[in-house]
């Protein structure tokens, strides 16, 4: 991931479990209180569908979102 934004996010959903609840119900209003381009937000959000991100566990996550780091 190439972000610091993404990374502090994904971060912050890991570490913190209100965030993670929050996210969990509503991820639109975590992902606004970071700075993610509009392809990030689409990549996090298409990634919590799949694979539910807040429960997925790093090395799914990184699976993912990895390759999308080259597009953004």
């Amino acid at each position: 991931m190439k972000s610091q934004a993404l990374q502090e996010m994904i971060k912050k959903v890991f570490s913190d479990e209100k965030t993670k609840l929050q996210f969990m119900s509503n991820p639109e209003s975590v992902i606004a209180q970071f700075k993610l381009t509009e392809q990030e937000k689409t990549a996090v959000l298409n990634t919590h569908a799949r694979l539910g991100l807040a429960t997925a566990d790093s090395q799914q996550l990184e699976a993912i979102i990895e390759p999308l780091s080259n597009w953004l």
